[in-house]
């Protein structure tokens, strides 16, 4: 689920949390009955995934909730601190002195950070443990929290909040991965994955609502304060609630870092990652960004990776070599399309989020405060969708629940489109905000479910380290394509100045129809490419 945003946190633009994946089975040929997939890999993925899921042990209601809570609680904390950021944000700028030009930079630097280190963190979690990683992320997110609060200048906040990213990205990969190992599957295990979607939703519009209030009271650094408090409170918890995996937190796991990771890929995955999201934050700014040079230069080393990095991992799975994403899984029509549809989805989400905080303050004239209420439904529907989809997906069609949430959430961008400013709230808006969040909540929990189901049981800290790569990149993409869209056509407006709300409006209702046309390639791809997926969620025997 995307984070609900202002203007300010969405323009992150990504943000909107893998390891190598080793090719030998002892498991013979068994395959999953429950997950109907168009795999196209070899038996041994799914056997071993299969045949580790199933000796994975109940665990009591208590326990469970023990540690979806440690697991979840650093998304909530680091959500709520961008939701704090992006509404305290003018008047944190104007204490420290942070430039005009540098103003978007706390939000986007975090996403940039965050987004580029996933797959290197899950890497090196799925060796080392899960465990030791997410706390160690834990730790170091209370301590860059407490930096932002305690920053003196523009640079500082920038420097903690770029640290912060990295420290969460240590994070949203083995929460997945202290889950799916943890809980067996079934209901607890789909519960389990709904509840790391729904959290970061929540602890945003948290810290949007109760930032204002602390905004105006006790001052913006109060915040930090005391979510570093609630962070470190968080770690201790923790310490003494996550599981210790066996056979892990030893000197032998330590030094199977240099042969069971794919460090080239990895860093070659982070430096394109890193490229792109800069060059897509540099346009969102302004698209005239991409004729300075170090810019071109930048894009054109960001592309000549992506063959780069297909060539290096088809040649480590041709040599049995660790590979972090073998070309092989892309040949699995389900998991392909999930990711796809992931980041359309997903992109559209964020961007309704900031489009519409736009049209609110800046069309209607409304505050901050009463633009995040207005958005307030998207959360709301967002998280109910989210426990509902944990609660019930084992009984249902993965697919009809898919494809139906993309054609009703379809509805969202499409409504924002043809919208009258004068139009009540309750006329158009507020079903816009309520359907929009449908497809992507739905799409947390199924396509968590189906790409942890595709790697196997020893590298699910990668499994969901992709998944928060392709949701965040694809949320960076559409920022960036819409921000562009938007703001070209306000230019060619017929109004005069182009800051004046008719202007505005003529921009963004062409980055709404935009987002309907996303949608509508969404839905092409979940009608045509998801005809396989089958039931997914289900108890294992």
């Amino acid at each position: 689920m995307g984070n609900p945003s202002t203007s300010v946190e969405s323009t992150a633009g990504g943000a909107v949390a893998l390891k190598p994946l080793s090719h030998s089975s002892n498991n013979g040929d068994k395959t999953h009955d429950d997950l109907n997939l168009d795999l196209n890999l070899s038996h041994q993925h799914s056997s071993t995934a299969a045949s580790s899921t199933n000796r994975v042990a109940e665990i009591s209601n208590w326990k469970f909730s023990v540690i979806v809570l440690s697991v979840g609680g650093v998304g909530f904390l680091s959500s709520f601190v961008s939701g704090l950021l992006t509404v305290g944000l003018p008047r944190t700028a104007e204490d420290i002195g942070l430039s005009e030009d540098l103003v978007f930079w706390p939000s986007s630097v975090y996403a940039l950070a965050s987004g580029s280190c996933l797959l290197l963190a899950g890497s090196v979690a799925d060796v080392v443990g899960n465990r030791s990683i997410n706390l160690i992320g834990c730790f170091l997110v209370a301590c860059f929290v407490l930096g932002c609060g305690l920053a003196r200048t523009g640079i500082e906040l920038i420097m903690f909040r770029a640290m912060q990213g990295v420290a969460v990205s240590c994070c949203l990969p083995t929460s997945v991965a202290i889950v799916s190992t943890t809980v067996p599957n079934g209901r607890k295990r789909n519960i389990g994955f709904s509840c790391l979607g729904f959290v970061q939703p929540i602890g945003f519009s948290a810290g949007l609502v109760l930032g204002g209030v602390i905004l105006q009271t006790v001052g913006w650094r109060f915040g930090y304060y005391i979510t570093a408090g609630l962070c470190f409170a968080l770690f201790l918890v923790s310490l003494w609630a996550l599981p210790t995996e066996e056979k892990k937190n030893d000197w032998a796991s330590i030094a199977r870092l240099r042969t069971d990771i794919d460090w080239v890929g990895a860093f070659v995955s982070c430096a394109c990652l890193s490229l792109f999201s800069y060059i897509l934050a540099a346009l969102t700014n302004d698209v005239s960004n991409i004729k300075a040079p170090v810019n071109i230069a930048l894009l054109i080393v960001g592309a000549a990776l992506v063959p780069f990095f297909i060539f290096w991992e088809q040649r480590q799975e041709r040599l049995g070599q660790p590979a972090l994403i073998p070309n092989s899984l892309w040949k699995n029509a389900v998991f392909t399309n999930i990711c796809l549809i992931v980041m359309l989805v997903w992109g559209v989400l964020n961007m309704m989020e900031l489009f519409c905080s736009f049209f609110f303050q800046q069309v209607q004239s409304l505050s901050a405060l009463e633009a995040s209420l207005r958005i307030l439904p998207n959360t709301i529907v967002g998280a109910i969708c989210q426990l509902s989809t944990g609660l019930l997906i084992h009984r249902a069609s993965a697919f009809h629940l898919v494809v139906g949430s993309l054609i009703l959430s379809s509805a969202g961008p499409l409504l924002m489109a043809v919208i009258d400013v004068r139009w009540p709230y309750w006329y158009d808006a507020f079903f816009a905000q309520a359907l929009s969040p449908i497809s992507a909540d739905i799409l947390f929990t199924v396509g968590l479910l189906v790409v942890s189901d595709v790697f196997p049981a020893r590298t699910q800290a990668l499994a969901g380290a992709v998944f928060n790569t392709v949701s965040q990149f694809g949320t960076s993409i559409a920022l960036t394509i819409m921000a562009v869209i938007s703001s070209a056509t306000t230019k060619h407006s017929r109004y005069v100045p182009k800051s004046s709300p008719e202007a505005l409006l003529v921009g963004y209702r062409a980055g709404f129809w935009a987002a309907f046309a996303w949608m509508l390639v969404a839905c092409l791809i979940g009608g045509f490419g998801l005809r396989r997926i089958g039931r997914v969620g289900l108890k294992r025997d």
